[in-house]
């Protein structure tokens, strides 16, 4: 994984400082907190209805041993022994005192981390992959490319001040783990002759207005990724709406323009950018993939006892296939039933780093579905492995089962939210468990939003759940056929919406739908684009 050069730390260093002073400012009274909150956002910390919330940028998802301890002891020193997991791949805090907020940035620039542009209206955490070096289809590890572009994107002057926050993900396969087109710019690291390239999607997002981002350009050569990228945000960045919020976003000046001519206009902007010096030199590049150099694999057993059925389970729902076949990629869930999706202990982070120094060669990664991956595991220490995740609560067989839920923090925590997240998840996964429909539905992806802003991706699933304000009471929204992979689609409503009991039985009533209709091999995705909406809406309403 990445190290911080002198360069990278001076400038965590300075912005520590910087932002100790403005909050002892802030304290003693000589800001206010109109002077203070974009101070405050540029640092990630947000004010929600309890408390302040930190939010702490992971890039591309990627831990050390060192770094998931650090999260732990800031969540056992300044939390309440807590933290939860993001769709952004990040962590966020969400009982911070402000007077500790200095303290907390120092303490995560010990171990190379920071909450810089983890808000506001710039480019945001950049996202990958979360199996990413060891993934088996994969045609490269997409991480350098991402750490690149997150060193670009650090302190851009032309970008601290988009029209609005700015999300980029990048991915290097024809599998989509990352939701790579319902961001603002996806790239997929693609081949094309023999070379590798960057096929750039534009436009795409969730909120009020879902949009799938269309391709612009399918290949861009390695040593221009920067400067494409350049162009299309100078497109935005000029053109992007200012006068209204909710138009703000590159997704609506895309539709707005049309593709067709937003390409025009990046690649004029990109054919004078060329002789400009905007691309780093490809060194650059070159010195980066150093640091994601395969660990030293070992050869070893390829197969798994399965003689354990509980251990078996688990291999077979929550382990991925990895590129070295004596390894795996182990899935540890965040989702125990009726638990808070994406939450941790500070002494189930201080186990998980333990397991990643032990077992995957001192690594770890946060999934955008809010769970954490060990990218490298041995098959030989598989059963060894899951033996302690079990005893901590942490062996959960649900990756991408019905209660494996990306839930966000909804009314509960939010400022913003017009309903809770939190108890529709958990009591569906105790539903679900209880009445032994999970095993039967397979994979079945269920999110969950506390308002129309998509935290939860809603739009991207297979089941999607939005909470609104009806009149001051918490009202449920059903919503079908989502995907955020590489058959990305956006759900639709199936009608009126439900009371929080309703929406619990209407998840129930839809699963019974599929489980009638389904043919050999489905997912419910499958049978829902094969059916149609009638027949759900038909079993929900009548």
């Amino acid at each position: 994984m990445y190290k911080y050069d002198q360069y990278d730390q001076q400038m965590v260093d300075a912005r520590v400082a910087e932002f100790r002073d403005q909050c002892e400012r802030r304290l003693s009274g000589k800001l206010s907190e109109d002077q203070f909150k974009p101070l405050r956002l540029m640092n990630g910390l947000y004010l929600q209805l309890h408390a302040y919330m930190l939010r702490v940028a992971i890039p591309y998802g990627t831990l050390s041993g060192a770094q998931m301890h650090a999260l732990a002891d800031i969540a056992d020193r300044y939390d309440r022994g807590y933290g939860h997991f993001t769709t952004r791949q990040n962590i966020q805090y969400n009982w911070i005192k402000l007077e500790d907020a200095g303290d907390i940035l120092a303490d995560l620039a010990k171990v190379e981390m920071h909450a810089i542009q983890t808000s506001g209206n710039c480019i945001r955490n950049i996202s990958s992959d979360h199996f990413a070096g060891a993934a088996a289809d994969e045609r490269v590890d997409p991480r350098p490319y991402a750490e690149l572009l997150r060193q670009w994107s650090s302190f851009h002057p032309e970008f601290m001040y988009l029209p609005r926050k700015f999300k980029i993900a990048v991915i290097a396969s024809d599998t989509d783990r990352a939701a790579m087109r319902l961001h603002d710019i996806g790239i997929n690291i693609v081949e094309q002759d023999g070379n590798l390239g960057a096929a750039f999607y534009v436009g795409g997002g969730m909120g009020r207005t879902p949009m799938i981002a269309p391709c612009i350009r399918d290949f861009v050569p390695l040593d221009q990724l920067v400067t494409y990228a350049e162009a299309c945000l100078r497109v935005y960045n000029r053109h992007g709406r200012r006068d209204n919020k909710y138009k703000a976003r590159i997704k609506i000046l895309v539709h707005e323009l049309g593709a067709e001519e937003y390409t025009r206009q990046v690649e004029e902007e990109f054919a004078r950018l060329l002789d400009s010096g905007v691309e780093p030199p490809f060194a650059e590049l070159e010195r980066i993939r150093g640091f994601f150099a395969d660990p030293a694999f070992e050869d070893g057993p390829k197969s798994v006892d399965r003689s354990d059925p509980d251990f078996a389970l688990w291999v077979e729902r929550n382990t991925v296939r990895h590129k070295h076949d004596s390894y795996v990629s182990a899935v540890i869930s965040l989702k125990p039933v009726g638990g808070i999706p994406g939450d941790a202990t500070a002494a189930q982070m201080h186990l998980m780093a333990d397991l990643a120094t032990r077992y995957s060669f001192d690594e770890c990664r946060v999934m955008h579905t809010q769970n954490v991956v060990l990218p490298h595991v041995r098959i030989a220490d598989l059963h060894a492995l899951w033996s302690e995740l079990n005893e901590a609560g942490l062996g959960e067989p649900n990756l991408d089962q019905v209660d494996d839920i990306i839930a966000c923090p909804g009314l509960d925590y939010c400022s913003l939210a017009n309903a809770r997240s939190i108890p529709i998840a958990q009591k569906i996964s105790e539903r679900f468990v209880a009445n032994g429909k999970r095993d039967a539905l397979g994979e079945l992806k269920l999110k969950i939003s506390g308002c129309i802003n998509a935290c939860g991706h809603h739009h991207a699933g297979h089941i999607g759940i939005l909470g609104v304000d009806k009149k001051g009471v918490e009202n449920y929204q059903l919503l079908l056929g989502g995907s955020e992979a590489e058959d990305v689609s956006l759900a639709k409503i199936t009608g009126p919406g439900f009371d929080e009991a309703g929406i619990v039985d209407a998840v129930e009533t839809a699963a019974d739908v599929y489980l009638r209709e389904k043919a050999d091999g489905e997912r419910f995705l499958d049978t829902y684009r094969r059916i149609g909406m009638a027949p759900f809406k038909e079993a929900l309403y009548g």
